[in-house]
Order: C-alpha cells, then structure tokens, then sequence
C-alpha cells in the first residue's frame, strides 16, 4: 500500500472519531460553537480510562503523592497573586479588512493569511474568562474560571500538609477542567477554550529541586510510552530561556508529532518557590514547612509536571491509527493499549438467529461486571470484526452454531486476528489472563 496513503491525517481522525462517536462537534445542529467539543459513547470511555491510567501513576502506585479536587472558581485574589490578571496575556492582531484576529506568534506574515489586509498593531489579551458571582455585575463581585488548576494545589499546601502528615518531598495531584479565551484556536481538540488537566506541584527541598526536576523530566517521558505511546514519536524539548517565565529556572516539553508537526502534550517545570512566596505574600498566610530533621523552616521548591487530557487522547488516537491491507481490502485498527481501550471485549454472535440469541446474551452477562463490553448482531461478522478493529478493541467473542454444541466459543484478538476457541466456564479467566489482570 503506498505510504503517503497509510500516512496519519488530521482529516482521518476527525472523521474517525465523529463517524464511531469518540468526538462531536458542540451544539452540531445549531451550528456549533468553535472551539468546543463533546465526547461521546467512545471518546468518554477513551478519556476516562486515560485520567483512570495517570491517577493509577502518579497517585495510587505511589507513597508520596495525594490528590485534591478544588474548586474551578477560586477567590479572585489568587489570580493576582499568581500573576495571570496581570500578565496571562498574549500578542492580538486584528485585520483592518477582514476583521479576523490572531495570535502574533502564530503567524509568520505582515499581512492577514486569510485575505491579505493589513493588521493591526499588536496589543495584549487577557486569556482569562471573567464573570460575576452574585446578582450583582460589579467590580466587586469580578471572578474568573480558573484558567489551569495549579494555583489550587499551591493554596491547599498546607491543608494537605498537616492533613496527610507528609514529609517532603512529597505531591498533590489535580485532573479538572480549565478555561483560557484562546485567540487562536483550533486542529480538533488540540488547542480548545475548554479543556481537561493533570498537573501534579511537587514540593521539594530547595537545593534538591535540580536533581527532583531531571527526576519527573524522564519519569514523565517514560509514561507515554508505558501508557502505549511508541517511542519514536516522542522527544524532549527544553525551553530556551527567552521562553521561561521569569520565575523558572528550568522547562521540558514533552512532544509528540502530531500530523500538524512536534506539538506538547506535557510541560514539566522547575518553578522554584515562587508559587509558595507569592500567595503567602498576598494572603498574609504562612506557607513554609518546619524539617523536623534539620530543624529548620524553608519555603519548598516545586516540580510542576502538566499535562492535558484532550491532548493525550488526541496523541493516543494518532498512534494508534492504522491502515492495513486484508482480505482485499483496507483494515483500519487502532492499537490502543488493551488497558485503556474504551471496549475490552465485544460479544458477537455469528448472526440473529434466534437459537444463539440466549447463549450470547449470557455471554454478555457473565462479561460485564469484569470489563466494558459491546454487544452487536448487525450486519456479517467480517463488518463486525471491522468495526471493532476501527474503535481499538483488544478482543472479540464470537458465538456460533458450533458452540451450541461444544459449549465453546472463539475469541479473535485484534492485532494479529488470530482466533482461538476456549470452553465458556474458562473464559473470563483466558481475557483475565489475556488483559494481565
């Protein structure tokens, strides 16, 4: 099959993703709304078990880190504190013809790409989303929707600290949703004004911050290719100083290439003790820690690996994509890794006849306590087995006449397509053993 046709295109996996309900354009029969997406049947359960994959990581396997779940709006004096109401802004240009607006840094012209007019003079824009609390639209009752979930886990460090009784080092974990007024939008979920984070602030002794952060550069590395993700389309980016923020002392980028080029999917910086002194600083609240060992207190340093949900899925989707030549015709698979597949196992009897109905909906029930299932009669099973292929699910169960007789079914395992028959008493523990469960 020539390779410029089995080459991944955006175009492919948006159409993949509406035409087997992993995503849908928001408010579709009005319409839609630019920028914003809805997950549908498969998408939620891709998405899910990825948030489900890193909580399980990054809290669960480990002994030094906890998790929270704050609130999106936070009182509007965090924002300041943080620096975003003052300098969460970027580059807007305007132009004069079209009347079509951009982010400077996005575009390489003097000129507006669409339609050629001049543009304006670039001024800065506020990102944050602003509204009011109360019935009350004043000044005074001005708050934002938090535009990364961060700022939380840095106000609830002491919270978490005497709560917990953690030493450091030691990390609060957060996965929520956040809100930036991006001017330029855009490549499916990739870059949207909606969106889902999993950030992790990692507290450290200052002094252990350089040999913390080399730590969580490659742990966060070693993820996305646990997580499925094959190797040689990941890379590491360090950010050149003009880049950092002036308070960083060091950033990595996790990218993958994307069809659209090498983009992030993950930031890990060393933010110093920046985030701990700004809000004591304006909270009037003290928040150090006492080392009993060294009987001392100091403000911790923080490790902040930051990643999104939307784009880890999106990545997930583009390598897992597939076209492959079989029976005549053009496979297209997804090799999601069987762990956070949306369907584990799909039910399949050889067709509607009504004598297999009863064994396949038993089948289905002895499964669906232990995995997400799927259960479909429609069409031949060559389009069946096609269409779980396309929606990435690791196994099917195929019930036919001869298992009416011999009480044994074939599970058809979605990368090699090879079928083996198994006796039904001992099939849950085959997909166990096949899921490594």
């Amino acid at each position: 099959m020539p390779e410029e046709y089995m080459k991944v295109t955006m175009e492919k996996i948006v159409s993949l993703c509406k035409r087997r309900g992993f995503v849908f354009q928001s408010s579709e029969i009005y319409g839609g709304l630019g920028s914003c997406w809805d997950y549908g049947p498969l998408g939620v359960e891709l998405k899910k078990n990825i948030k489900d994959y890193w909580w399980k990581k990054v809290v669960q396997e480990r002994d030094d880190m906890v998790g929270i779940d704050a609130s999106i709006m936070m009182h509007p004096q965090v924002w300041v504190a943080s620096g975003h109401v003052a300098g969460f802004s970027d580059p807007l240009v305007e132009c004069k013809g079209c009347k079509h607006r951009f982010r400077s840094t996005d575009i390489d012209v003097s000129s507006c790409p669409d339609c050629g007019g001049a543009l304006t003079e670039p001024r800065m824009f506020n990102l944050m989303f602003k509204t009011f609390m109360g019935p009350v639209e004043d000044a005074a009752n001005i708050v934002y929707l938090r535009p990364e979930t961060a700022q939380a886990q840095f106000v609830n460090f002491e919270n978490v600290q005497s709560t917990t009784r953690k030493k450091l080092p030691f990390g609060i974990a957060q996965m929520g949703k956040s809100f930036r007024n991006e001017i330029t939008t855009g490549n499916f979920i990739f870059r949207t004004r909606e969106f889902e984070q999993m950030e992790i602030e990692y507290f450290v002794k200052p002094g252990t911050d350089g040999e913390w952060f080399d730590y969580w550069v490659n742990e966060r590395l070693n993820y996305y290719i646990g997580l499925g993700i094959r190797k040689e389309n990941l890379r590491l980016r360090q950010h050149d100083k003009e880049e950092l923020a002036h308070y960083a002392k060091g950033c990595f980028d996790v990218d993958y290439n994307f069809p659209i080029g090498w983009s992030e999917i993950e930031g890990i910086a060393n933010r110093g003790d920046f985030d701990l002194t700004q809000h004591s600083k304006f909270s009037g609240k003290t928040l150090d820690y006492f080392d009993e060992e060294k009987n001392e207190r100091y403000v911790p340093c923080v490790i902040e690996p930051s990643s999104g949900v939307d784009r880890t899925l999106l990545a997930v989707l583009c390598d897992a994509y597939d076209e492959e030549a079989a029976d005549k015709e053009t496979r297209v698979v997804l090799h999601i890794n069987p762990e956070i597949a949306p369907v584990k196992v799909a039910i399949l009897p050889l067709s509607r006849n009504g004598k297999l109905l009863p064994m396949s909906k038993d089948v289905s029930a002895m499964l669906r306590p232990h995995f997400m299932t799927q259960y479909d009669d429609a069409q031949s099973i060559g389009r069946r087995y096609r269409r779980q292929d396309e929606i990435g699910t690791p196994y099917c169960v195929t019930i036919d006449f001869q298992s009416l007789e011999d009480n044994q079914v074939t599970i058809r395992e979605r990368d090699s397509m090879q079928q083996s028959r198994v006796p039904v008493p001992e099939l849950l523990d085959a997909l166990k053993e096949k899921f490594g469960l």
